[in-house]
């Protein structure tokens, strides 16, 4: 078991939410929060009888000298943010370190026969749920001296997942307001960037587990707690962790060519200029993007 108690010089006291903590991933940030000296709220809903999930992995940090304490409220619940934040308040008084680990994958379906209604569930917990979350706790982040937002998200964002279009869109709708929060809040210090795990946990079972017995959650760890620790300069950041290793993701665009006339018979030559990737570059919002090409257009 991977202790993170190093990483107490940068998460001492500081109060964290983990959202979809009850088991998996979240679990495991939870713990490494805690661990780290941070005061841990560990957030899941209560799906069955007995003990709830999340009061028993608090209770366990709790029994291993740690702070936490549970809250059982499904993110997508009505007036679930307001009622979160309103919890947080009352057990620790404030937010230093916001992790949006809650998410499902929704029933595997080829586009052409996929239900609305599991396109809108997929969206309504992995998208919106977050969205509320994020407009109704930023007052208690910005009280924070390092305020830090951590969304648990998907390379399937990045490059489409066969299977589950809706898993995909709301990681790829979740990465772009992700980056577009991050330029709104750049000036108010608070840091947010984008974890894409790759560990065995639940969702996983279909993967061969001599394969993933190699990735556990707790290798994605440090990558969460690099990404939120008030040291952390970076925002805006895309971070794949998996089995111990570690890359950033980024949306490139070609230099391109201007066609001014494009006709049929330029389209090869056309083409092989715009997939050129010898001069690749990104760019930090949508205007930054749409100001390079406008100087390419005009000169």
């Amino acid at each position: 078991m991977e202790d993170f108690g190093d990483w107490a010089e940068c998460h001492q006291g500081r109060i964290c939410l983990v959202t979809g903590a009850g088991s998996g991933l979240g679990a495991t940030l939870a713990t490494c929060y805690a661990q780290a000296g941070g005061r841990v709220m560990v957030n899941n809903r209560h799906r069955r009888e007995g003990e709830a999930s999340a009061e028993r992995v608090a209770s366990a940090l709790r029994g291993q000298g740690f702070q936490a304490v549970a809250d059982l409220t499904p993110i997508d619940a009505p007036d679930a943010a307001s009622t979160i934040r309103a919890a947080l308040e009352n057990s620790y008084g404030g937010l230093d370190t916001l992790v949006l680990n809650a998410g499902i994958n929704g029933a595997a379906s080829r586009i052409a026969t996929m239900a609305p209604a599991d396109m809108a569930q997929v969206m309504a917990v992995n998208f919106f749920a977050n969205v509320a979350l994020v407009q109704a706790l930023l007052p208690l982040l910005e009280r924070s001296a390092a305020g830090r937002i951590l969304f648990v998200s998907s390379s399937a964002g990045l490059h489409g997942l066969y299977g589950r279009a809706h898993y995909a869109a709301s990681k790829g709708a979740l990465n772009a307001y992700a980056l577009t929060l991050a330029a709104e809040l750049r000036r108010r210090k608070i840091g947010v960037n984008l974890l894409l795990p790759y560990a065995q946990t639940g969702m996983t079972e279909d993967v061969p587990a001599e394969i993933m017995a190699r990735f556990s959650p707790l290798k994605v760890g440090p990558a969460a707690l690099w990404l939120t620790s008030p040291h952390c300069p970076a925002t805006g950041e895309m971070w794949i962790a998996g089995g111990g290793h570690f890359r950033r993701a980024l949306t490139m665009e070609t230099a391109g060519t201007t066609a001014d006339g494009f006709m049929p018979a330029q389209g090869p030559a056309v083409a092989k200029a715009v997939a050129d990737m010898s001069e690749m570059r990104s760019f930090p919002d949508g205007e930054a993007a749409f100001r390079d090409v406008l100087q390419a257009v005009t000169g």
